[in-house]
């Protein structure tokens, strides 16, 4: 029995790491054609180590994927003695992928004819922000300034796309000094559009929503949304303003797909009981998957 059971974890051990293996290879596939494809054929510039890659591609020629590796090297031997280790060991094998596909993908604009630049900014935008959450979401980065946007987010709970864009903004305000400001100004567009990818990915598309119903009925209620969302309810005293009687008030956590449910369920056991639904950015316990890093 018990060797069964080591079995069994063993398998499912190998899933996840094989999971994470196929986000990496399919997230830093869709950032390099982002790259190779969209904004260096544009001369468009980047945040990041990636960007500090660019910048000097255009000045030295030196292969982008190269340098993302060479400068990478010192930022995870600083970033392993913060960061997870396991998180920080898969973003080593992330970074070189990227590496790796940013090599396979050169010259991919050959078959992709842009002459818009803003096309250019807006669309290789989206592919790297679906890139970064796909990494994000599976607790996985390209390494960089991903390691460092991993401790703001661990230490201050601010938004991987949101420390990002802010440590970007910085290093695309000191490359336009080089590159002129025109190409900076189209860069900021593209990051801002990726960056708010990053957390709708990091997210979901199936977002959590706040809860609160004030109903005479409040116990059963309570019952069937345990036993036909299978979510977990808290009760909350209350006292009606007016009426100065004292009411339970059923406080819970639902994902989008499950609102539709909850109303035909209110419409059902309790008509005249009051509502209220408000978006939540993260959840963290039983019964929900802890979000990203």
């Amino acid at each position: 029995m018990e060797s069964t059971k080591r079995a069994f974890l063993s398998s499912k051990n190998i899933s996840i790491n094989m999971n994470k293996i196929g986000a990496i290879i399919l997230g830093n596939l869709l950032c390099s054609i982002a790259i190779n494809g969209f904004f260096i054929p544009n001369k468009l510039l980047s945040g990041g180590v990636g960007g500090v890659s660019i910048m000097i591609y255009y000045l030295t020629q030196i292969p982008t994927g190269f340098l993302i590796f060479l400068i990478n090297i010192p930022i995870f031997l600083i970033g392993m003695r913060i960061v997870d280790k396991e998180f920080a060991a898969y973003s080593f094998i992330s970074m070189f992928f990227l590496s790796f596909l940013m090599e396979i993908t050169t010259g991919i604009d050959k078959y992709i004819v842009l002459d818009d630049i803003i096309l250019a900014a807006i669309f290789g935008a989206i592919l790297n922000g679906v890139g970064m959450g796909i990494l994000f979401r599976s607790r996985v980065s390209q390494g960089g300034l991903d390691i460092i946007a991993a401790i703001f987010k661990k230490k201050y709970n601010i938004n991987v796309g949101t420390g990002l864009m802010l440590f970007n903004t910085v290093i695309v305000a000191v490359a336009s000094t080089l590159f002129g400001l025109k190409p900076a100004m189209y860069t900021l567009i593209a990051m801002y559009v990726a960056y708010k990818i990053v957390d709708k990915v990091q997210e979901g598309l199936d977002q959590k929503k706040n809860v609160m119903i004030v109903s005479d009925k409040a116990e059963e209620m309570a019952e069937v949304i345990m036993d036909k969302l299978n979510r977990g309810v808290t009760f909350l005293q209350a006292e009606g303003g007016y009426s100065k009687s004292n009411k339970k008030v059923i406080y819970c956590i639902l994902t989008t797909t499950q609102i539709a449910k909850l109303k035909e369920i209110i419409e059902q056991h309790d008509p005249k009981a009051f509502m209220t639904i408000q978006s939540i950015q993260e959840v963290q316990g039983t019964g929900f998957r802890n979000i990203g890093i």
